[in-house]
């Protein structure tokens, strides 16, 4: 062959794949080349038991097979030599009981232990215990998914945090034998996924929440029932959780419309003391607030939104005002327009805004916190209104009035005030009457932290409204997880006294007398003790799930709950 053929190529079929390349010997025996993944490489050593070791594997080699022992001439830094730390007494593959299952601790509430696991990953979660019987063909898919689904309409409706729906609808699942399902909540839509293996196809199911009334009545149903559901003491069959679901939905509410105006009369007349209003100014602020829900109440009737319903509950109090201005009273017309305006402002929106963003339900929470602004844009145009021909007809508003107390302070007095602020507030909610009591003197107690805070201690309003707003956190979380029952019952109207009424109105004022920058720098601060209070009730909740471990595997009756305003 000359030197010109062998510079040409070769062709495809004298290229094998399989043949070695040049400078490599092939082995001797090609038939016996055939190699397998669970052959041992030339050269490892596989260290043998010793005769007192009796315990045989699948994986030790059978009698009569040598193995060659290991070179020497091996460098200790070979992928192919035995650590120095090897020993062949330690487990090196999974013990035939298996691997234990983790199991998370049952002496806690459900909320804790589903919100754990819905925070791992799909594939670190523990292997699913049911908790209610089913027959052999195994759970209803659909009845289950549907039923979650119910569940967490009525919690989303009431006014529940994302994260606590959620943990709700996976409760439910778990507790019926669906362990490979995902709940997902935003502000409107409910939806739950289950896949029953890796290779079927998954169900998903969801639910539109169109109508947004707080019920805590219902509220506190639902977790009753969750509560029976998730216990591996109580058997709770579809058929009868439908039936308790369809007795929640018919639950009456405790308190008669007629109640309801009277207690927006004393919250408004209630907050004007706690900003240093007399008996005058308290009867003012209640006839205005009971006329203003009178008049939502004739809105809501006629089918208008609720935008409408807040701008027109909110010019009855300031126009009382106006008029007590000018017929020259000598009564604090701004303490008349603040209590008023503590009736609107919705305190109770704000705080699960904030909870959701906290808790990482970004979408819910811009929601949210994007009702609250429409609703707060609803009361500005109402009592801007009033002002503005309050300001034309020659109503001397004094923007730069100090509210906050009277003069000589009277703790007591204010004390009492945001009592009756607190209880009207959970009355509006439409509480239980167990838990009214507990919200009453929890107010108070709020009251006293801020009072102690801000004016025995010179701290700013904002930080002072923050550990209040804390300790209301705290409390509720500690009744709900003793109840087994939510935390909303608990803080929502404990927050009342709380709520920036005050820096509100001044900066609405502000706005109507062409002091733009004076009504800015009050409206921010308000925003500033909203965002407050609404943080510090959701540190204080979760500092006591860091901290502190109350309840039991003992059943303790959830309280009941009602509507909300």
């Amino acid at each position: 062959m000359t030197d010109a053929e062998d510079r040409k190529p070769q062709s495809d079929e004298a290229r094998n794949a399989f043949l070695p390349p040049s400078g490599v010997a092939a082995p001797a025996d090609n038939e016996s080349s055939t190699t397998s993944e669970f052959a041992l490489p030339d050269g490892l050593a596989v260290p043998r038991p010793g005769p007192e070791s009796e315990t045989t594997s699948e994986f030790t080699l059978p009698d009569g097979l040598d193995v060659a022992p290991h070179p020497q001439h091996e460098p200790e830094g070979s992928a192919f030599s035995t650590p120095r730390t090897y020993s062949a007494r330690q487990a090196t593959f999974t013990p035939p009981t298996g691997v234990p299952l983790v199991r998370l601790t049952k002496d806690v509430p459900w909320q804790d232990r589903m919100r754990t696991m819905l925070r791992m990953p799909v594939t670190e979660r523990p292997a699913p215990e049911p908790v209610q019987r089913h027959d052999d063909s195994g759970p209803a898919v659909p009845r289950v998914l549907d039923l979650s689904l119910r569940i967490g309409e009525l919690l989303l409706a009431g006014g529940e945090g994302a994260e606590d729906v959620e943990a709700a609808m996976f409760a439910v699942c778990r507790s019926y034998g669906l362990d490979r399902c995902e709940p997902n909540v935003t502000f409107t839509l409910l939806a739950v996924s289950y896949q029953p293996s890796l290779v079927d196809d998954p169900v998903t199911a969801s639910r539109t929440v169109r109508r947004r009334s707080p019920d805590y009545t219902r509220l506190a149903a639902v977790y009753h029932l969750v509560d029976d559901i998730s216990d591996d003491e109580t058997q709770v069959t579809l058929e009868e959780a439908y039936r308790r679901l369809a007795e929640i939905r018919r639950n009456r509410h405790p308190y008669p419309g007629w109640a309801l105006t009277l207690a927006s009369g004393l919250l408004a007349g209630s907050a004007s003391v706690l900003v240093g209003g007399g008996l005058l100014v308290f009867v003012a602020a209640a006839v205005g607030a009971m006329l203003g829900d009178r008049l939502a109440w004739l809105c809501a009737g006629r089918g208008l939104p609720e935008f409408y319903q807040f701008t027109v509950a909110a010019m009855p109090p300031a126009a009382i005002g106006v008029a007590l201005t000018l017929t020259h009273a000598d009564v604090k017309a701004s303490a008349v327009i603040t209590g008023g305006l503590f009736a609107l402002l919705p305190g109770r929106a704000l705080v699960a805004g904030v909870q959701d963003g906290l808790t990482g339900f970004y979408i819910t929470a811009s929601a949210r916190l994007l009702e609250v602004l429409y609703f707060f844009v609803g009361i500005v145009i109402g009592v801007l209104t009033v002002l503005y021909f309050g300001v034309q007809l020659g109503a001397n508003l004094v923007p730069d009035a100090a509210l906050g107390g009277s003069d000589p302070p009277q703790p007591v007095l204010q004390i009492a005030a945001s009592l009756g602020l607190s209880l009207a507030f959970s009355v509006l909610l439409q509480q239980e009457r167990a838990t009214v009591l507990m919200v009453t003197l929890n107010g108070g107690v709020a009251w006293v932290v801020y009072g102690a805070m801000h004016s025995a201690g010179d701290i700013s309003p904002v930080a002072s409204t923050a550990v209040a707003a804390g300790v209301v956190g705290l409390f509720g979380q500690l009744m709900a997880r003793y109840r087994f029952a939510s935390a909303l019952p608990y803080t929502t109207a404990a927050i009342g006294p709380l709520l920036p009424g005050s820096a509100t109105y001044f900066g609405l004022l502000g706005i109507a007398q062409n002091e733009v920058n004076r009504g800015l720098t009050s409206l921010t601060k308000a925003v500033a003790l909203a965002m407050a209070i609404a943080i510090g009730v959701n540190l204080g909740s979760e500092i006591s799930r860091l901290f502190l471990r109350i309840g039991s595997a003992e059943k303790r009756r959830a309280a009941k709950r009602t509507r909300g305003f």
